[in-house]
């Protein structure tokens, strides 16, 4: 089963909850139609929106009275494609395991009475987006579908089980920022309970204006009831998405910036070999199509002669950089005449999205195309894109922005190149690159805020950064969390684990009344009536077990024996049984903080500190630092960085998206120091502004880490501005810092007067 992060069930529990409480009083249209619960995900690509999603609607489908009907649509078809091969059997099934995944138009009358399963519908808007229905698709619109005597879009609009009641419809949309007014019609017409969108950006098209006004009106909703945002900085410090974005440009011909990313790129390679990172980076082209200097390219010449721009840079990456053509892919429409044919090795795909799976299977390292690759393609171990001029405005290359930003292996690596993702942009004029810049800049400000951008060439520009080359080489051990004291605590509290399996009174929810469609004869009309809802859909108990596990600490699912058969037992979200498996899950929580310590992974490749990011326009130097210039230091940093250069110390500032030490406080959350200082072999991680550490107690056991003495030792020092007590009280209106360490197995305050003192209480062991 696919363990979710923190910031994902956050997300999918709240929209559940928030179906919950609209259901209990929702709004009708009339007597037969609801208004549809709307909520929209807000979320950056990489962050695992499909995720959210599928756990959503399993999550709103626990307390339904009957298992509902899901319409997952999409634009786009390779979207789509992908959605039902990670929902149908891969890496997202079991997130919808109470539910049958299937095409739309595959969808049969037997479905859609069927309850003993929900039922998750896939197609592309494509499928029913025409004004004039009997147009559309015929398995979709028309009559005749097996022995039905209804058109399957009509039997989605009633969606009568055998019993006659009417079950709910929840719509997803992905990629919402597609959803037209059209569309909206279209979906509306099939009454649907809720209408849940996801997108980078959050919008909603002008048809649901009504329907959105009524709920700001008669319920009070605010802009923040519709909407769940993902935070880009969960997802970067989740290892979703890269840390950092780094832009080259070049107004030198095509080759030399190629030759640079090539280089940059065997470079990363190699660094992925040596730290067992289990891929190697992949890097795209993207450039105008039949066209070189806005002049046509002629077909009709031998291959060796064409200037066509994806002819040259195949050519370039074979010839010069001795690539081997099996790992070139050329996705476009490149024209080629039968007299003048591509060679055997030249892998050409020209049909689009009807070539894109076998494109995926040739597990291509270099992919040239144009735009029409965008939308769809995911492969996290991209992390190079050359953009030439040609492809257009500086909208479509922050466009290709979100296909290189995906990180491979969801974790960051100890070497920051593999956390980057690496741009080499070749213009006529700097201009023009400072105008992408721009966009780019505004457009990741928008959606990633927290996702570093370093420019290699040039100033850097107004707010954007350069790097830093770092004056020596020097390491940082890495730290991971040992559970095996936990594993034990976690064993004993399984224990207890009740069997409900034979259990049929706290295995039984709450009653509670639902208004519901009912078909009252074969040929008569429906009608609404309120009925006694004794029981809502049963799950198993390993279902809600591990839903909430993952919930409050998903770090701990994988010390559970989740095959315990105690756990097939079925019950109720609402029941006795199903509160007691929360309690228990509170327990191994509670003991996965308590029992687990952080410790140095000396068998670990450690973290080598790289070049830093500098603005240029506002920074201060260093004489002792491995980085000769830092900036963005708030006013405590500039105080502490001063008092280390004065003690003479080797130090480095750590960037926020650098080194970092997992956290035992919940949702795993992550501890990134303000400065390394070397003492020797050893190395002192050191955080100015460690209130917030200080005062949660599963945090302090940072000071705790344990060096199992076979290399160079981690020692952590938090600073607290004034002066704190032992119980973790600070002294009101005192001044200095207080720096704790760890002395007899607890965190211990030392009080200094200046930051030359913090510094000494710091680097002394």
């Amino acid at each position: 089963m696919i363990e979710l992060f923190g910031f994902q069930t956050t997300a999918s529990r709240e929209m559940a909850q928030r179906f919950r409480e609209y259901r209990t009083k929702r709004l009708m249209k009339d007597e037969f139609t609801p208004l549809p619960f709307i909520q929209i995900l807000s979320a950056l690509t990489g962050s695992g929106k499909t995720a959210i999603l599928a756990d959503t609607v399993e999550l709103m489908s626990a307390d339904l009275p009957y298992l509902p009907i899901v319409l997952w649509v999409s634009k786009g078809k390779v979207v789509v494609e992908q959605t039902l091969h990670n929902l149908a059997g891969g890496k997202y099934a079991s997130l919808v395991s109470n539910y049958t995944v299937k095409p739309l138009q595959d969808c049969t009358k037997q479905d859609l009475e069927d309850t003993s399963k929900g039922l998750l519908l896939i197609a592309t808007v494509g499928k029913f987006n025409q004004k004039d229905k009997e147009s559309g698709d015929r398995r979709v619109f028309q009559t005749g579908l097996d022995d039905a005597a209804q058109s399957l879009w009509d039997q989605l609009r009633e969606r009568y089980n055998v019993d006659g009641k009417r079950r709910p419809l929840v719509v997803v949309y992905d990629e919402g920022h597609n959803l037209s007014d059209q569309q909206t019609r279209i979906i509306n017409d099939l009454a649907p309970d809720a209408l849940i969108t996801a997108s980078a950006t959050a919008k909603y098209p002008q048809e649901m204006a009504n329907d959105i006004a009524r709920l700001r009106r008669e319920k009070g909703w605010t802009d923040a009831d519709f909407q769940v945002t993902v935070k880009s900085r969960d997802v970067v410090e989740a290892g979703l998405i890269k840390q950092t974005v780094k832009f080259d440009g070049f107004t030198t011909p095509m080759e030399q910036a190629i030759d640079q990313m090539m280089e940059d790129f065997n470079k990363v390679g190699e660094s992925a070999d040596r730290l067992g990172a289990g891929f190697q980076p992949k890097a795209i082209y993207v450039s105008n199509t039949n066209v070189l200097d806005k002049q046509a390219d002629d077909p009709l010449q031998p291959f060796i002669e064409r200037q066509a721009r994806p002819i040259r840079i195949w050519r370039y990456l074979v010839e010069h950089h001795g690539v081997n053509p099996d790992e070139i892919a050329v996705y476009l429409n490149l024209k080629f005449d039968k007299k003048y044919p591509a060679p055997e090795n030249f892998h050409l795909f020209t049909n689009g999205d009807d070539d894109y799976t076998e494109f995926t299977q040739g597990n291509f390292r270099h992919v040239i195309f144009n735009l029409s690759l965008q939308e769809g393609w995911d492969d996290p171990e991209c992390a190079f894109a050359y953009i030439d001029k040609d492809m257009g405005s500086p909208t479509q290359v922050a466009q290709v922005i979100g296909r290189v930003l995906r990180q491979p292996g969801a974790k960051h690596y100890s070497d920051p190149d593999l956390n980057t993702a690496h741009f080499y942009i070749r213009t006529d004029e700097t201009g023009t690159f400072e105008e992408v810049l721009t966009e780019v800049k505004r457009k990741i400000a928008k959606e990633a805020p927290d996702v570093e951008i370093i420019v290699s060439s040039g100033s850097g520009g107004k707010g954007l950064k350069v790097p830093e080359p770092v004056r020596k080489i020097k390491f940082v051990p890495v730290a991971g969390i040992n559970t095996v004291d936990a594993k034990a605590a976690i064993d004993i509290i399984m224990t207890r684990l009740p069997d409900y399996r034979l259990d049929t009174v706290n295995t039984v929810g709450t009653g509670s009344k639902a208004r519901v469609l009912q078909k009252v004869g074969e040929e008569s009309d429906a009608e609404v009536e309120w009925v006694e809802v004794s029981h809502s859909n049963p799950v198993t108990a390993r279902w809600v077990f591990l839903r909430e596990l993952e919930h409050v600490e998903p770090r701990a699912a994988r010390l559970c024996n989740i095959s315990d058969p105690r756990l097939d037992a079925k019950v109720e979200y609402t029941s006795t049984a199903a509160e007691q498996l929360r309690r228990l899950v509170e327990d191994v929580a509670r003991a996965y903080i308590q029992h687990s310590e952080i410790k140095v992974k000396s068998n670990d490749d450690p973290y080598q500190v790289g070049e830093a990011a500098v603005a240029p326009d506002d920074h201060e130097t260093y004489k002792y630092a491995l980085h000769a210039r830092y900036s963005g230091l708030n006013g405590l940093e500039k105080k502490f960085a001063s008092a280390l250069e004065r003690k003479k110390v080797t130090w480095a500032r750590n960037p926020s998206t650098g080194y970092s030490l997992p956290l035992l406080s919940d949702k795993g959350r992550k501890f990134h120091p303000d400065f390394f200082v070397w003492v020797g072999k050893d190395v002192v991680a050191i955080d100015t502004k460690g209130d917030h550490l200080i005062e949660n107690e599963a945090d302090r056991k940072l000071l705790l880490l344990q060096n199992d003495g076979k290399g160079p030792s981690l020692h952590v020092r938090l600073v607290t501005e004034g002066e704190w007590d032992t119980s973790f009280r600070k002294k009101p209106g005192s001044k200095g810092m207080t720096v704790w360490v760890s002395r007899h197995g607890a965190a211990w305050p030392i009080h200094c007067q200046t930051a030359e003192e913090a510094v000494a209480q710091c680097i002394k062991f």
